[in-house]
């Protein structure tokens, strides 16, 4: 058998290639859009990719199960649980309880597991030759390693009220059933630490069921129903808002992109052309490059890991927009952009200065600063972490906007008084920051250190 795990580290979202290297055939599971990654690994190893599976329909990313089906003539599997409300839209192969997908030597027999989406399903796999036993489970977003999918983004993400009790219920059900496999079996999730689908994921990749048994938290409930419920519900971070477009993109037929789209470095006057027509322009340079000089109007989301969440959160998918980018970057933010559908990049530039519009300057506040207007009327500390990062600790006499909703949420932000923005450690905050003097604030600080700077001088919070 042949065993691949594909780790895309932006969105802490783990897909799977398994070959059955006599047969020379393989299945993928759970495929992110850039489809290039496993048909290297195929190649590579001499396998033919033939099906292709899905756990559920996926929320944080754009899958590319049917790119590469288009590629590689490979026969899609999907579930067909869930009942009529969650149906995928397009031809497949329906997967129910029970239902069993042979690869070559390899058996991987469907288990329905809902709770995190009412059409979730897990493989059992078999590897034949070895032993009559199954050895790995994969599990999507129902069981990660230290932690169980959330069931609430149905009704925070897509509006379908709810659910999320509906969903925590199934997933008590569904972890019963978790509990009757051999303690043996190894656990091969679809995200890990740092992914919006759990509140408490681990960063070890796999597990085994045995472990999770006595370490997840979620079981240790067993005869508990709603004190499970409640803990499962309690804390879940706030959906990005670009979930619900996946959902829908994920369960309708859609243009496919099969490559890897290229982009156009535009020239002073395709620029200037864009930018006086009102294309938003995103600097994804560090804010302290970013403060130096900056285009106005201009957003900073930096582009490291968390790029294309954040995206999400604050562009629509109508709307196309200009990146500020080096050549080294521009196809590593392409790709981080795709796998969340979000292909309306227009170009970008690698220099503010050449288009010679006049720069802006952002204002960066130091600890001396904010410890010394914290006890003044005259400041409002904008914090801008998720509420549950609000709610264990923050300055006394803060006000709370989560980043992802500062733009629903404006008129929270006071226009009389020095603000100062603020999150752990000064990215989200840079990029309040920036929509804050986007929309006209032009009395507003960047706090780069955060509460962590704030916590390791021993300053007090509540």
């Amino acid at each position: 058998m042949f065993f691949q795990l594909v780790y895309d580290k932006t969105l802490a979202q783990a897909s799977y290639l398994i070959g059955c290297q006599a047969k020379g055939v393989a299945m993928v599971i759970d495929a992110k859009r850039d489809i290039d990654t496993y048909l290297a690994v195929a190649q590579q190893n001499h396998l033919k990719i033939t099906h292709i599976a899905e756990t559920h329909i996926h929320a944080d990313f754009l899958s590319g199960s049917r790119e590469l089906a288009a590629v590689t003539g490979a026969s899609i599997y999907l579930s067909d649980e869930g009942g009529p409300d969650w149906q995928y839209q397009f031809p497949h192969i329906g997967l129910t309880h029970g239902s069993k997908i042979e690869v070559g030597n390899l058996t991987f027999e469907v288990l329905h597991t809902p709770g995190h989406t009412p059409e979730s399903i897990s493989f059992l796999l078999t590897d034949n030759p070895a032993s009559t036993a199954p050895v790995m489970l994969f599990t999507g977003d129902f069981v990660f390693v230290g932690d169980i999918g959330r069931p609430d983004l149905l009704e925070k993400a897509a509006g379908l009220i709810g659910t999320q009790e509906q969903g925590a219920r199934q997933m008590f059900k569904s972890i019963r059933q978790f509990t009757t496999l051999p303690a043996h079996i190894q656990l091969w999730p679809g995200h890990g630490a740092g992914s919006a689908c759990g509140k408490a994921l681990g960063a070890v990749p796999s597990s085994t069921v045995g472990y999770e048994k006595i370490r997840n938290w979620a079981f240790q409930f067993e005869n508990d129903q709603e004190g499970f419920v409640h803990n499962l519900l309690e804390g879940q971070p706030e959906p990005p808002t670009y979930f619900a477009m996946m959902k829908k993109l994920n369960k309708e037929d859609r243009p496919l992109l099969i490559e890897v789209p290229k982009h156009a470095k535009l020239d002073n006057e395709a620029f200037l052309h864009a930018y006086h027509n009102g294309i938003k322009v995103i600097d994804t340079r560090s804010f302290t490059d970013f403060a130096k000089g900056f285009i106005p109007g201009s957003i900073n989301i930096h582009g490291n890991n968390a790029f294309a969440t954040w995206m999400g959160w604050i562009m629509n998918y109508q709307e196309q927009f200009i990146l500020v980018t080096s050549d080294a970057q521009i196809n590593e933010l392409t790709r981080k952009l795709m796998r969340i559908g979000m292909d309306n990049i227009l170009g970008y530039i690698t220099d503010v200065n050449e288009p010679g519009i006049p720069l802006q300057q952002g204002n960066q506040a130091t600890l001396e600063e904010l410890t010394s207007y914290a006890a003044s009327n005259e400041l409002q500390i904008l914090d801008v972490r998720n509420k549950s990062e609000f709610d264990t600790a923050h300055i006394n006499g803060a006000s709370h906007v989560f980043v992802g909703t500062l733009l629903q949420h404006l008129d929270k932000v006071a226009k009389d008084k020095q603000v100062i923005t603020l999150c752990q450690n000064g990215t989200r905050a840079a990029l309040a920051y920036s929509l804050l003097r986007k929309n006209g604030y032009e009395n507003v600080k960047n706090f780069p250190g955060g509460m962590k700077e704030w916590t390791a001088a021993g300053l007090p919070v509540e």
